[in-house]
Parts: structure tokens; sequence; C-alpha cells
């Protein structure tokens, strides 16, 4: 009726997939499923015989009744529990009767359900983000990354990693993706309205009057280290009719002129150069932004500025530049002998430092690791199923029921124990319900 062995186990096979070939651990789970099955079917055969004789002594003993009820309830029992384990994972004594070897013949099924059970039940933000929150990820990497060890282990691969990136790359590639990847783009935004925005945030709050107060101070010091040129300028540009006396006159007037007035916006806010400033500032933004003429002008000059031949040779010379001090960079870190930390492992090491010493630094590192795992098992959560089914169901069924059946087989083999003892227990309760009845 049942074999003493689950069907024979095929040897490791490399052809077999990770999860399916035979381990040192699934020999020992094999050992004891025997075993247990070997229980199991002691006590079926037992109370097999004890039904046998009972029921031969019965009418001279008439107690044996009670055994006999027991006993053959029990072998009811048992072989009922028998066929639902068997038919679990094989046709029982080879009978392909419906709905038995469920295992094998359910298999896609199985693995499609399974993942829809992973999908649903543990790769959701609830179950995913209290997790991550209890585990506090980004203090753990602050205090990895803190150890200078690390931090050199982290700053060498990363410097290895970029040098050998750029090393592979070809320099027309890295110019074609400038090309259409910022310099296209720059094409594409109009340069007014952007230089216009960038002219509002430099006038906000009165910033551009900054700029002028240092314009002044400039213009001062120019004119202060500059005065003897100005008289020299006035003397050689004077007519030859005209007095010495005069033209050193007319240079102090200048000169002090000029300083006057500029001592004169610096000191006053309100002077009305100032206020000119604001009207010139406004008028040419408002240009910027309203004005067809001065945004078509703005427009060509930032055309001509992106074909002019210094824009592309000064993009070759940038990347030339960071190719070789990435290569620099990775040859200095591959020196073993160098005690002294390097600035990228300092600035790494001091990073996780100062996460571990603020705690609302490091309760936002928390923050920023749970939302970005979150948001990438939220991204991935259907292809996780799919890949469970699909790797499921791309596995031997026959080998997928072994081993299942080796990992829960033996727990099973309670079930049929269970059923004989709870069966037979029925069979005497009805039994003594009968006789009282009589």
């Amino acid at each position: 009726m049942t074999s003493i062995s689950p069907t024979p186990l095929p040897p490791a096979n490399d052809s077999l997939p990770a999860a399916l070939r035979i381990t040192a651990d699934d020999e020992v789970r094999r050992v004891r499923l025997v075993q247990m099955k070997r229980v199991a079917t002691i006590m079926l055969v037992v109370v097999a015989v004890v039904f046998v004789v009972a029921r031969a002594y019965e009418a001279r003993y008439p107690w044996l009744g009670y055994l006999r009820a027991f006993a053959e309830a029990a072998m009811v029992g048992g072989i009922a529990d028998w066929f639902a384990v068997t038919a679990l994972f094989r046709h029982p004594l080879g009978i392909p009767i419906p709905h038995t070897a469920i295992v094998p013949s359910r298999k896609d099924r199985i693995g499609t359900a399974l993942g829809n059970f992973v999908q649903r039940n543990f790769l959701t933000r609830e179950v995913v983000t209290s997790k991550l929150a209890a585990m506090k990820l980004g203090e753990r990497a602050a205090q990895w990354l803190a150890r200078p060890e690390n931090s050199r282990r982290l700053a060498r691969a990363a410097a290895h990693g970029l040098s050998g990136a750029v090393g592979v790359m070809r320099d027309e590639d890295v110019q074609t993706l400038v090309d259409r990847g910022i310099v296209s783009r720059l094409r594409r935004i109009e340069a007014a309205p952007l230089a216009a925005k960038t002219f509002e945030l430099l006038t906000a709050d009165g910033r551009h009057q900054a700029l002028l107060d240092d314009a002044l101070r400039l213009a001062a010091r120019f004119l202060e280290e500059n005065e003897e040129m100005i008289r020299d300028r006035v003397r050689k540009e004077s007519p030859w009719w005209v007095p010495g006396s005069v033209e050193n006159r007319l240079g102090d007037k200048i000169v002090s002129g000029v300083e006057r007035t500029l001592v004169a916006v610096a000191a006053d806010p309100e002077h009305p150069l100032r206020k000119r400033y604001d009207e010139a500032v406004e008028r040419f933004v408002a240009n910027l932004r309203e004005n067809p003429e001065t945004m078509a002008r703005a427009e060509r000059m930032k055309l001509d500025l992106l074909d002019h031949p210094g824009v592309a040779e000064f993009s070759r010379e940038v990347w030339g530049d960071v190719k070789a001090r990435l290569a620099s960079y990775a040859e200095r870190l591959a020196d073993e002998t160098e005690a002294e930390p390097d600035q990228l492992e300092r600035w790494l090491a001091g990073l996780g430092q100062k996460v571990l010493e603020d705690p609302a630094l490091a309760e936002k590192a928390n923050g920023w690791v749970v939302e970005l795992v979150t948001y990438s098992v939220e991204q991935a959560r259907e292809e996780v199923a799919k890949l469970i089914a699909t790797t499921v169901a791309a596995w031997d069924a026959n080998a997928t029921s072994r081993k299942i059946e080796l990992q829960i087989g033996r727990d099973l083999q309670f079930i049929r124990i269970n059923g004989t003892l709870v069966g037979g227990l029925v069979g005497l309760l009805l039994h003594v319900v009968a006789q009282s009845l009589t």
C-alpha cells in the first residue's frame, strides 16, 4: 500500500537549478522522513493485525468488540490520511487518480500563487517601511562609513570604478554626448527669459545695490591709483594754445568732481544716480521678458556662443582634465604604503561621523534610505512576483515535488499517525454509544 521511502532521489546534478539540487542537509531530511514513514506504516500494520485477531475471537470474547471497533476505525483513518499525504506528491500506488500528484501537476499554479502571495503580503509599502524603519539603515551606514578602513575602501573602489569607466569611454563618444545632451538642450532653452530670471535673483532684496557699491569702490580705487594718468591725458588732449596752469586746473576739476560724485552716491541710498540705476535694471529685465528685439538679440548671442569652436574645445579640455585627474587619483590610492587618508576618504569618514553626531540628520538619513528602498520595492514588486512564477515554472516537476517532500514530508507523517489514533478513538466512541443504545 505504501513504500517505505519517497521516490528515489536523483544524485546532485549540475543540470538542475541550485534550489533543486540535493544537499547534505537534504540527505539527513530523507533519512528522517524514511524513519517517520516506517513508524506510521508500522502503526497501520499493527492496527490491521489487531482488527483481524479481534474480529476472529469477538464471538468468544465479546469485550474484543471494543478493540475491533478501535482497530477498524484506526485502519480507515490511517489509510485515508496515507492517501491524502501521498496524493500531494505522487499518484497513490501509481494509479493516476484525479486530483492526486498535486504538487507536480499544479507546480506552475503554485509558483504563480506563491509570487502573488509574496507581492501582496511582503512587498507592500507598509511592511517594507516598518521593517526598514526599525533597522535604521541610515545610522548603520554612517557607523560603517565613519570607520577609516571602510571610508578608505569605499574611496578606492569609487576611484577605481570611475577611472575604469572613464578609461573605456572614447573621447568622440563623450563629445557626442555633450553635444546631444547638454548643448542641444541649451539650444532649446530660451536665453532671454533665463537671463531675466537670473537678473531678478541678483536684484532681489536690493542685491544689485551692493553690486553698485562694489563698483563705486573699484572706481574710487581706480581713480586714486590713476590720477596722474588722467592729468596726463588731459594735457595731451588739450589744444596747444591752452596754458599749462589751465590744464592742471582742468585735471584737478575732473578728478575732484568724479571723486565727489562717487562719494555722494556711495553715502546716499536715495541718490538720484541710484534711482536711475534701479530704473535701468528694471527696464533691462522688462525688455528681456517682453521686447521681441531684445529677446531675439539675446537668442542670437546664445547661438553664436554655442556655435563658437571654443565651446567644443573647452568641453574637450574639461574631459581630458577629468580623465587625467581620475587616473592620477586612482594611481595614488593604489599605493598601499600611503598612510595619510585622502581628501575623499576624510570627507566620507566625516560625513558618517556628522550623521552619528546629529540625531536630526541621522533621522533624515534613515528616512532617505527607507524612501529609496521602498520606492525601489514598489517599482519591482510585480517583477518579483513574475520572477518567482517563471522560476518555479522552469523547474522540473518531479524534482520540485521531491524537494518539497523533503522539507515538509516528515511533519506530514504525523498526520498519518494522528489519523490512525484519532480514527480509532472515534470508532471506539461510536461503538460505545451503539452498545449503550441497544
